[in-house]
């Protein structure tokens, strides 16, 4: 947050009551920012700093067209560095395709379904793959064609896609380098989808107002609640790299109780969401269309993986990744499992084939698991067999514990003698002569905890580590990510 007020007054106290408080309660929250005040904090930055922790999930918005439209070039315009890949052939695969972005103070995700074609199956076909799985993600779309080539079929059958999924949608007109252009632009009317926004991706001409734009059909992000379970079952996103066994293990979890398949017509799409009782209660698992039979494309099904696991990830409360325990861990497995952490997801490790396994076997697992999975230590594991259903019952109670995790709240008391005695017993090492020092905290959100904590100078990513590392020691959090954010407190001079 980069607005600041005067530090110190009752005007900034009374404006900083005037939000909403996130974890803390009035009482809470008054003697909380009486102490940001007595430690020199300007209480609009610290107010500022909980109410950026403290929001829910942030909303999507997915950027889909043809390819070699500019979308991957949009992308990183909206996100402000150049990340997502860039060239001008088909064939490019990312391994990340979600980023978070901010504009006019407002967060949310982007998701990039650019640079790739595959003509397997027609472009028509290739794309629609692409455009569906992150619209079904979404909670807005971009919509980037070319204005200098205007309208094709290939556009025309994205907008009827987008037409079908009913998603608020921005006309980007892409490639108007300047005012000879809008007249290009102004022809992408025909579309139906309102006005084409006139926009060079290349040199940031128009982008500000397409943004303006998307920030009116995009949802705010839900203010944060505690202690309130959202509706209806949970949402559980099985995923995992191609043939680990997936498939397999549903139909093992669904057996003879499934009691709801929703069926959706579409080009590439077979079952979307499906009701499974289990453990005696009834779950979700979200996008397991991506579990089934698909229309398999012969190149570029690591990239199509990757958009799969993304749509549904960000659709679920906690994604129980599927490893095959008689391989050894992949970098796929690993990104996999990283996208589920960064999406801020409840996570549970299921190894399966255990069955198969012989003592040596699993003792380089082990091995394995130690090495390539470390940063995920905190994730419950169950060690499973989709083929013979074994320790099938283990998977509700491992899914439950990682969801109690992603909900626990820590009271901001508790939390700071916590952290007094943390920081007394295991000072932050002296840099350049100064020593910084974490002053007080509080946990501003669930689902995935998220903290800010107030420090004397800037916190090293170590220590952070080990404060991350202790307040899974002290308060559980098992299978949840865990978010610290750390506010420095400014230098002012003083009046004399």
């Amino acid at each position: 947050m980069n607005d600041h007020i005067e530090p110190g007054g009752s005007d900034a106290h009374d404006a900083a009551h005037e939000h909403d408080h996130g974890a803390l309660g009035d009482a809470e929250f008054a003697e909380f920012m009486e102490l940001a005040a007595e430690e020199g904090f300007d209480l609009e930055d610290v107010e500022g700093a909980i109410e950026a922790a403290g929001h829910g999930p942030l909303p999507v918005l997915a950027v889909v067209g043809r390819p070699n439209v500019g979308k991957s070039t949009l992308v990183n315009r909206i996100i402000g560095r150049r990340e997502a890949v860039v060239e001008d052939k088909p064939g490019v695969t990312r391994d990340r395709v979600t980023y978070e972005a901010e504009w006019a103070g407002r967060r949310f995700k982007v998701v990039d379904t650019g640079g790739w074609e595959q003509d397997v199956l027609g472009i028509d076909a290739s794309v629609a793959a692409q455009a569906e799985y992150a619209i079904d993600a979404a909670d807005a779309v971009v919509f980037v064609v070319d204005a200098k080539v205007g309208a094709t079929d290939t556009d025309e059958a994205v907008v009827r896609l987008l037409r079908k999924a009913g998603k608020p949608v921005v006309l980007c007109a892409n490639k108007v380098d300047g005012p000879s252009g809008e007249a290009d632009a102004a022809y992408l009317w025909s579309l139906g989808l309102g006005e084409p926004h006139p926009v060079s991706a290349l040199h940031g001409r128009g982008t500000g107002d397409m943004l303006d734009q998307v920030l009116e059909v995009l949802p705010e992000a839900p203010a944060q609640t505690f202690g309130t379970a959202v509706g209806g079952p949970r949402r559980v996103a099985l995923i995992g790299r191609p043939n680990v066994g997936k498939s397999s293990l549903l139909n093992k979890v669904a057996g003879e109780e499934r009691v709801v398949v929703n069926e959706l017509a579409g080009t590439t799409r077979d079952p979307v969401d499906e009701m499974i009782e289990l453990g005696g209660k009834t779950w979700k698992f979200v996008d397991t269309a991506g579990i089934r039979k698909r229309v398999h494309l012969q190149q570029g099904a690591d990239y199509y993986a990757s958009l799969r696991t993304a749509a549904a990830v960000e659709k679920a409360e906690v994604a129980v990744v599927l490893i095959d325990a008689a391989e050894s861990i992949s970098v796929q497995d690993q990104r996999i499992v990283t996208m589920a952490v960064e999406a801020g997801r409840a996570l549970v490790l299921a190894f399966n084939k255990w069955d198969t396994l012989d003592e040596e076997r699993r003792y380089y697992l082990e091995r394995e698991i130690e090495t390539e999975l470390g940063q995920v230590a905190w994730a419950p594991r169950v060690n499973v067999s989709a083929r013979t259903g074994r320790h099938m019952e283990k998977l509700v109670p491992a899914i439950e514990t990682a969801l109690e995790g992603w909900e626990t709240r820590v009271p901001t008391g508790r939390l700071n003698a916590f952290l007094g005695e943390l920081v007394a017993a295991h000072p932050h090492p002296v840099r350049g002569g100064k020593q910084p020092r974490i002053l007080f905290g509080t946990q501003a959100g669930t689902r995935p905890p998220r903290f800010v904590l107030f420090a004397s100078g800037f916190i090293e990513a170590g220590y952070r580590r080990f404060i991350e590392r202790r307040l899974r020691e002290e308060f559980g959090f098992e299978g949840t990510p865990i978010h610290i954010s750390v506010r420095v407190r400014e230098k002012r001079g003083r009046k004399k």
